[in-house]
């Protein structure tokens, strides 16, 4: 585990460790980020005391496909957040990289493809949830430290990558369901050339796409997108 007080992006900085040669298992967290990105290239909030990192992942022609990392860090962020609060919580995964308690988003996932690697982003609202214009936010109840959560995650992370190697995503995606909102919950897509598309959620495809059940009955596989429920 790298640990820095400052940095423009973990993700970007771990980009050019990987380019270094660095070896896959390797965590860098930041106290504060200036130049934090979210998907599709929005700024994401950084102030002290939330958690901020990344770790790198050296894909192998035996791997499942790259994108369903983002299936595995899912269920390692919701495993390393459940840890910290007391039980029942609505904690709940959101396709593609979210992950809600009580109806809020309190953590996001970045994939990065680099040649042969993928860096995996996470940013969890320990002790901040920054305003969005778009969705209602959220913090743990409970907030461990950063560096306590990175250790937690690390561990948890490494687990379910060693699960989905060698049980295969059918597992993984298995584990996600398990931990998602509820099938049937009504969802608006908002796709990569602006449409806005509305249905039910009917649950992930064999590869990780979001499946989704429109008002004519018929059934729409979707790859990329920002989702909200509705």
């Amino acid at each position: 585990m790298v640990e820095v007080a400052e940095t423009g992006s973990t993700n970007a900085d771990l980009a050019v460790l990987a380019a270094g040669g660095a070896e896959e298992g390797l965590w860098l967290r930041a106290d504060r980020q200036t130049a934090g990105r979210g998907r599709q290239g929005r700024a994401w909030t950084s102030p002290p005391g939330n958690f901020y990192g990344s770790t790198l992942v050296r894909l192998r022609p035996s791997d499942p496909p790259p994108t369903s990392l983002s299936l595995v860090a899912g269920v390692a962020l919701h495993e390393a957040a459940g840890a910290y609060l007391p039980a029942p919580q609505p904690l709940r995964l959101k396709w593609p990289n979210d992950l809600l308690l009580g109806g809020a988003k309190l953590a996001g996932i970045l994939l990065e493809r680099i040649e042969a690697a993928v860096i995996v982003g996470i940013g969890v609202n320990l002790a901040h949830a920054p305003a969005l214009p778009d969705r209602p936010t959220a913090t743990l109840d409970a907030a461990p430290t950063p560096a306590d959560f990175a250790h937690t995650l690390a561990a948890a992370f490494a687990r379910w990558l060693g699960r989905w190697r060698g049980e295969g995503l059918g597992a993984i995606r298995e584990a996600w369901l398990a931990r998602a909102h509820s099938l049937g919950a009504a969802l608006r897509l908002h796709g990569p050339d602006g449409d806005a598309i509305e249905g039910l959620f009917d649950g992930l495809a064999a590869d990780g796409a979001l499946r989704l059940r429109l008002a004519d009955g018929r059934t729409r596989v979707i790859h990329a997108g920002d989702v909200f429920l509705i």
